[in-house]
């Protein structure tokens, strides 16, 4: 009787661990929906989505003056910041940051980084042409993006949840109602969110570049 019990367990125990290992890594990671995030950061329209929840349709304008879409990250991994060029606080520390991201993923086709900016009305194509010169940004890999204002500032709040609608902050000497985070978004190839990370920690950013591996990873 206790053979068998033990024969039982082993089995058990084996079809478990055959079945962890054999889950696809990526799909370890949470899916953020509306409903997970802190409402200040979500439109009201959204706020009660718990399912489903996917990257909208956009089109915006990169370094090099080329139209960049939402099409043109189908069946991609990509990362995603709001910025603005004459940011002098956390910005410059997360494009550094970017910077490890990028030189990690370099020549991989299937990887993409998306830096809006907040800043249109100055961080025109000839701007970000020269930032993304000076952050040693792959045009291939690495689009910096602007447009309209209000279309950049709508996508941050319906799709990727990451400015508050009520927060602002005085950039330079000017002041404005300029609004980023310092929050990288990782997006997956089914256009989800699978995390959020600290753009000025170089340990959040160690994490970060660990999930983009993950996500890799799936074998389904």
């Amino acid at each position: 009787m206790k053979s068998i019990i033990l024969v039982i367990v082993v089995t058990i125990i084996g079809v478990t661990i055959f079945y962890f290992n054999t889950q696809p890594k990526g799909e370890q990671l949470p899916i953020y929906n509306p409903i997970d995030m802190n409402p200040e950061v979500v439109d009201s329209s959204l706020q009660r989505v718990g399912l489903g929840h996917t990257i909208g349709d956009f089109e915006f304008t990169n370094q090099e003056g080329k139209k960049i879409s939402n099409h043109d990250l189908d069946n991609k991994v990509y990362v995603v910041e709001y910025f603005f060029t004459t940011c002098k606080s956390i910005c410059p520390i997360m494009n550094n940051q970017m910077q490890r991201v990028q030189k990690k993923y370099a020549g991989n086709s299937e990887f993409k980084i998306l830096s809006f900016t907040v800043d249109p009305e100055t961080d025109d194509v000839k701007q970000l042409n020269k930032y993304a010169k000076d952050h040693h940004a792959d045009n291939s890999q690495w689009w910096f993006l602007t447009g309209e204002k209000d279309k950049l500032y709508e996508l941050a709040r319906k799709s990727f949840f990451v400015l508050k609608p009520a927060e602002a902050e005085n950039v330079g000497d000017a002041g404005s109602d300029f609004i980023h985070t310092n929050n990288f978004v990782l997006i997956d190839k089914k256009q989800r969110i699978r995390g959020y990370y600290d753009g000025t920690s170089r340990t959040s950013v160690d994490s970060l570049i660990t999930d983009i591996e993950k996500l890799f990873d799936i074998r389904n």
